[in-house]
């Protein structure tokens, strides 16, 4: 076969392949009366990641591996919550706005959390947690950055199981396909494709994960200052995808609420980074905060013993003397001869 005729083959398959992105059908299975949703599965696999590469890295730091399921037991709850009141914080009209339901601002597995409410709950949790084991707060988000990126990555596949939170419209050949019923809810005609933000940040994580694992390889980074760095080149990110989307938003002087809080968040952890780095550069040379154990004091066994060899040392000088004393004696005439 020619290369042209190859070519030519190519062109054709590719001609035939759909130029967009396809919604996944459906987002909830049922296994008897028990509802499965894509969300909480995608925000578990997630937690599972970040679990997994959080517990390697951790070990190489010096810590205990177990510490870490025990600092996540906190951690993690306070993050989901976290997440959620930012959410309904952020986007309240839902919830509180004309014909909305408070009642809902209870249903997590319908989507909605908001990476900042999680990180700064989150990070409560953890600080709890790391009291508790007696080991490094600052060490232990060093550890944690790179996998929050991934869990991050993951979790966004829920929201494109849930056809939501997608940008504005576009002609791009990788534009995300959504039902007509959601098109029309957003405003636009059945057909219209969209900006798939999602696929945006999950690559955005990826790609800022593994910058996260080389550069602290490469300079030994410490005291913090590789979560500082993850916040940072997180909302460098953030801020142009924000930008692209198109769901209910709170507005603050013509933009998004949150393109106004990770402009604010990022510009404040690039100065933690910085200040962090000036007053400890390089890394912690351990991770547990239990003071290593004290030198021996004067009322202990060693000294006693030093004591005793000095007292033998002198009885024999004693004994020397005295021997050279008798000596002197005898070579010293009698006065009775």
């Amino acid at each position: 076969m020619s290369a042209a005729l190859a070519a030519g083959q190519l062109v054709e398959a590719v001609g035939v392949l759909p130029a967009a992105i396809p919604s996944p059908p459906q987002h909830t299975w049922y296994l008897g009366p028990f509802p499965i949703r894509a969300y909480a599965l995608a925000i578990l696999a997630g937690i599972g990641v970040a679990l997994w590469l959080t517990r390697r890295r951790w070990v190489e730091r010096g810590g205990e591996a177990d510490d870490v399921l025990e600092i996540a037991f906190w951690a993690v709850p306070f993050g989901i919550v976290g997440g959620r009141l930012y959410h309904v914080f952020s986007t309240p009209d839902p919830y509180w706005g004309p014909g909305g339901d408070p009642v809902r601002a209870l249903y997590v597995w319908e989507g909605g959390l908001g990476i900042w409410g999680a990180v700064a709950l989150g990070a409560v949790g953890a600080y709890i947690g790391c009291r508790r084991q007696r080991v490094s707060f600052p060490a232990f988000a060093d550890a944690l950055a790179p996998g929050l990126l991934l869990a991050q990555a993951v979790g966004r596949l829920g929201n494109w199981f849930n056809q939501e939170l997608f940008g504005a419209p576009t002609t791009l050949p990788w534009g995300l396909r959504v039902d007509d019923s959601v098109a029309a809810a957003a405003g636009y005609p059945p057909g219209t494709l969209f900006h798939p933000t999602f696929l945006y940040e999950m690559i955005w994580n990826i790609g800022a994960a593994l910058l996260l694992i080389y550069l602290d390889r490469r300079f030994r980074l410490g005291h913090g200052r590789v979560f500082w760095l993850y916040v940072f080149v997180y909302t460098l990110g953030r801020v142009w995808i924000e930008m692209l989307r198109i769901d209910e938003a709170e507005l603050v002087l013509g933009l998004r609420l949150n393109v106004w809080t990770s402009i604010v968040v990022g510009v404040g952890a690039l100065l933690a980074f910085i200040v962090v780095g000036r007053r400890h550069p390089g890394r912690e040379e351990t991770v547990s905060l239990d003071v290593p154990d004290e030198a021996p004091t004067a009322g202990s066994e060693e000294p006693v013993e030093e004591s005793t060899d000095d007292e033998d040392a002198e009885k024999h000088e004693d004994s020397d003397d005295s021997e050279e004393s008798e000596q002197a004696d005898a070579a010293r005439p009698d006065p009775g001869r």
